[in-house]
């Protein structure tokens, strides 16, 4: 009988530490950034590494190939930019005098998933929230709300700062927007991507690995 009481405590004893080495364990990993909702529709505050600033409506829209930035430069006009997971994007203005750019890029639009394999920076407070802090390959620093999960900011390598106005989750834009004007078919300029810089608006993109 006492073979028996002391064998149920040496179980117990396994258990328990088995049980506090995988609590220990889980409590140390790091957190990860949520992915990004398949669609979602934000409101960006941008200061742009030029010292201007600018506000971008984005439609992000995962299921239907899509990307699309709607630039509002400030004091002058509107840019449109919409991207495709076939890494065709076009660039149009609309109106008197309108003017598009189409560029071939090497690939689509981002995964949900494409901050995998980001380093944990810990947490920052960043407009005001608690955040935690990813970096992305020194070309992305992600920022998310620790409760909410929300992106709050994202820095990228140059110094353009992209602030979270609003995030609506599930929003999507009608497709009669996102097609490109006529004019891109018939006088649309194709830019080659190479003879332009890094540093160039063009190049901002979240690219997937």
């Amino acid at each position: 009988m006492k073979q028996k009481v002391n064998l149920v405590r040496v179980s117990c004893l396994v258990i328990f530490l088995g049980v506090s080495f995988a609590v220990e364990s889980s409590s140390t990993l790091p957190p990860t950034p949520a992915p990004w909702p398949e669609q979602f529709h934000a409101l960006l505050y941008m200061n742009l590494s030029t010292t201007r600033l600018q506000l971008s409506d984005l439609w992000y829209d995962w299921p239907k190939g899509r990307n699309v930035n709607i630039f509002q430069k400030q004091l002058t006009g509107m840019l449109y930019d919409i991207e495709w997971n076939n890494g065709t994007s076009f660039y149009y203005t609309i109106g008197p005098n309108a003017k598009c750019w189409i560029a071939d890029f090497e690939v689509g639009i981002p995964r949900p998933n494409f901050l995998d394999g980001a380093v944990y920076l810990g947490t920052r407070v960043i407009d005001g929230f608690l955040c935690n802090l990813w970096q992305k390959e020194d070309f992305i620093w992600y920022y998310e709300d620790v409760v909410t999960k929300r992106p709050v900011r994202w820095d990228f390598y140059d110094g353009i700062q992209s602030h979270v106005m609003t995030f609506e989750v599930g929003a999507v834009l009608p497709d009669l927007v996102t097609q490109a004007p006529a004019y891109c078919f018939t006088h649309g300029q194709v830019l080659d991507k190479d003879k332009y810089p890094l540093g160039n608006h063009l190049r901002h993109k979240m690219w997937p690995t």
